[in-house]
């Protein structure tokens, strides 16, 4: 394809516009050539003709009087004279009979409602929006495949749909079938992308149901099942000749040269990092040069335009932020650079590439600052995991918080009667209804729980309320526990929770299976009790109560653009009747709404934001500053250049000189070169074995650093630990979920899993009993020395 040449719209591009694309497609009405009154022949063998006479002759009358007035219209059939009479809105009536009153206006809707359900013509999205005829589409339900119908409204109940979200659908098949002319069967993905097409401009949304409309053909096997409109919309990685020419360049051959340059780079770069690339070269470089300097068509610039462009680079072309300057400026000049110096490479090996080898326009000297820009960016990191790190265990503590507190919320809402007061945390409540349909339809389920603040009169829905505070909680404790990436997270299923077997004591240890995401590279991480604890509990709570299995959703990477397969993901949700995996964006909502609640800001005093990549810089920190090797912690975040965890290292200035003096005193000497590397499978093993944090969740390990530890990642068992009275509701939810384990494993048959989990009950117990027992004087003192219980 050439550049300039104007391309068809993708489908899911369609917009009011492209209505004679849509048109062309549809069928014509059999009667679409008869007679007036061969029309009015075909009305009486519709399923839903009056059983009086006096309907019967209102409706034929109506009918005629319609079709008398479309006569009139320019047109071969009666679907062009249809559309030249441009009815789209309620004034038909009027233009056909001005003086019409409320009777002859009952007799004309009484004939459009049977000459639609007839389908003589087949009117616009705009016409049946405005027509708000109800009984229209009860009509046509009974009459245009009528068993199909009544096959998706069982499926919607099969589906879990209810009420409002069970019509939805049926209505938008409804407005399908009458605007295509085509039976139920007969529907086609394109025709629910052109009313999408339609709705978005027009409606400002898309049509009401449309996306379980789709589920229901897909439920009745007209549509693959195995896809949604959600995914029907998602264009994927597409060419790169079809990305780039949507710039619309001028120039060919230089549009030519972009195309195979980045045909080139692309099977080294993941998508979204390609993305990034062309953005640069098209739109901010070459279709900048072609829109301030027209007719330009070679890459060879000539120096006045070379230095105009670059100084337009420093500020953004976005009409957003107009005039701003652009600190990624480094960037775009380097990938420029690279552009032509590769082509200038390339052509020493292949010919072809020799008509595009001239000077770049970009000097060294027009990057040396970029340098300087990288460091700022990465202080400014450091800044802000310094001014983050002390305010953890703050969010911590109230994501825990709002979770028990919107957990004994639902309880005791759910325990009374509608019309009920109860009391809960100081607050006068009553159980009550949701006061409109609307905030019914917005329901994620068939029983949500309602309740109005007495004193405020604010309704709040606690199931709602109780979900969002459980996976706020969910999400910190995972991210804080791991330090995986955002779509690590997001791709963490039930699979990923695998054992392995210490090669030296044979004890068997959990690990989560992080699968390749940025980096491509696959690991292994240690679980600790508390995550194992958090872990469980969400695997409790997505399990379906009745086949105990957790269900199978897709995961959709936004960057990537692809769609995974069927897995048990672990942070997934229910949307009306479906099953999803958290969005990027949900995930970020359900941050801030922890932190909402905590009130934390600032040196400035502005609101204190967290994101998920914070906590992947926390993690890495803490676990340097605690004393883990930096090439291990390397291993750990899954970086495979060293320097990259070194950036993500906030460390206080006065412990970096400590640590880095002790460093060279005590280990250049025995190893001077060896720590920058990737570690050795003993590294690794001697990591498992003995880099454990001294500072536990629980408390406190008394063991000697450096000293081999005989109950390796079982610190619940340990009698070396030390626990802190503040952890002691923690320790029970991990009693708890230890023996809802053993009554799992026995229900099972794991015998060896049984056994096992007992171990560790029976110990939890014994540090409870121990806990107890501590004095609790403010006299008291802890050394941190662990009770060890003697064997008689």
């Amino acid at each position: 394809m050439s550049a300039g040449i104007a391309v068809k719209p993708r489908l899911h591009q369609l917009t009011v516009a492209d209505q004679p694309l849509v048109q062309q497609s549809h069928p014509l009405s059999r009667a679409d050539r008869s007679s007036i009154d061969s029309v009015l022949e075909l009305l009486p063998r519709l399923p839903i003709w009056p059983a009086t006479a006096v309907e019967r002759n209102l409706r034929v009358r109506g009918a005629r009087r319609i079709l008398d007035w479309l006569a009139t219209m320019p047109g071969d059939g009666w679907q062009d004279r249809w559309i030249a009479a441009d009815i789209h809105d309620r004034s038909w009536m009027t233009r056909i009979q001005p003086d019409a009153g409320p009777r002859a206006l009952e007799l004309l809707k009484d004939g459009m409602r049977i000459l639609l359900t007839a389908r003589v013509v087949r009117p616009s999205y705009d016409f049946i929006i405005n027509y708000r005829a109800v009984a229209l589409f009860d009509d046509l339900r009974l009459t245009v495949s009528p068993d199909l119908f009544a096959r998706a409204a069982a499926a919607a109940l099969q589906l879990g749909m209810t009420g409002r979200r069970q019509n939805q659908p049926l209505v938008a098949l409804t407005k399908l079938v009458l605007h295509t002319g085509k039976d139920l069967d007969q529907l086609e993905p394109e025709d629910f992308l052109r009313a999408r097409a339609w709705s978005i401009p027009v409606l400002g949304r898309q049509m009401p149901g449309l996306h379980a409309a789709w589920e229901l053909l897909s439920a009745v096997g007209v549509l693959p099942g195995e896809h949604t409109l959600r995914a029907a919309l998602r264009v994927g990685q597409r060419p790169t000749a079809e990305i780039i020419d949507e710039f619309g360049l001028k120039c060919g051959p230089v549009r030519d040269v972009l195309v195979r340059y980045c045909e080139e780079r692309r099977p080294a770069l993941d998508f979204s990092s390609f993305r990034g690339l062309l953005g640069s070269l098209v739109r901010n470089f070459w279709l900048d040069l072609e829109q301030h300097h027209p007719g330009i068509d070679s890459l060879h610039l000539p120096a006045d335009v070379a230095l105009a462009w670059k100084e337009r680079a420093r500020t953004h072309n976005n009409p957003r932020i107009p005039g701003q300057q652009r600190r990624s400026v480094g960037s775009l000049f380097m990938r420029v650079r690279a552009f032509y110096l590769d082509i200038q490479q390339w052509a020493l090996e292949d010919p072809s590439w020799a008509p595009f080898a001239v000077p770049c326009p970009i000097r060294k000297s027009d990057i040396e600052g970029h340098t300087k820009v990288r460091t700022q960016v990465t202080a400014e990191m450091h800044q802000r995991v310094r001014d983050r790190l002390p305010q953890l265990p703050v969010l911590v503590a109230a994501g825990e918080r709002h979770r028990t507190r919107q957990q004994t919320l639902l309880a005791s809402a759910a325990g009374v009667e509608v019309g009920t007061t109860f009391e809960h945390d100081g607050t006068t409540f009553v159980r009550s209804a949701p006061k409109s349909a609307a905030l019914r339809a917005r329901e994620r389920g068939p029983e949500h729980v309602w309740a109005t603040d007495v004193t405020t009169g604010i309704q709040v829905n606690v199931t709602l309320a109780e979900n969002s505070a459980f996976w706020g909680w969910a999400v910190i404790e995972t991210l804080r526990h791991t330090g995986v990436r955002l779509e690590e997270l997001l791709e963490i299923t039930h699979l990923a929770l695998v054992s392995y077997q210490l090669p030296d004591t044979g004890e068997v240890v959990p690990l989560l299976q992080i699968v390749p995401s940025k980096s491509d590279t696959e690991r292994l991480l240690l679980i600790s009790p508390e995550l194992a604890s958090v872990l469980a509990t969400i695997v409790k709570r997505i399990r379906d109560p009745h086949t105990g299995r957790i269900p199978l959703v897709a995961y959709y990477d936004p960057h990537e653009r692809t769609t995974g397969p069927l897995l048990p993901h672990l942070f997934q949700h229910v949307l009306g009747w479906r099953r999803e995996v958290f969005s990027h964006t949900h995930v970020r909502r359900l941050l801030n709404d922890v932190l909402a609640l905590t009130g934390l800001t600032d040196a400035t005093g502005r609101l204190l934001r967290f994101t998920p990549h914070d906590f992947r810089r926390i993690f890495a920190t803490e676990a340097v500053a605690g004393g883990l090797p930096v090439h291990i912690a390397a291993r750990l975040l899954g970086h495979e250049d060293i320097a990259t965890t070194q950036a993500y290292l906030a460390v206080f200035q006065d412990d970096l000189i400590r640590a880095y003096r002790s460093f060279l005193t005590e280990r250049r000497a025995l190893r001077p070169t060896v720590e920058y590397r990737e570690p050795t499978d003993a590294e690794w093993q001697e990591f498992q074995q003995h880099f454990q944090l001294r500072k536990l969740e629980l408390g406190t390990c008394g063991r000697p650093y450096g000293t081999p530890c005989a109950h390796e990642h079982a610190c619940v068992r340990c009698p070396m630990l030390r626990i802190d009275l503040a952890q002691r509701p923690r320790l029970v939810e991990i009693t708890a979920n230890l023996q809802d384990r053993i009554e799992e494993a026995n229900a099972n048959g794991w015998l060896g899993e049984v056994q096992g989990l007992t171990v560790s009950l029976d110990a939890a117990r014994t540090k409870l009993e121990t806990l107890d027992r501590r004095p609790t004087s403010a006299l008291a003192v802890g050394l941190g020395i662990p009770v060890i219980r003697r064997q008689h």
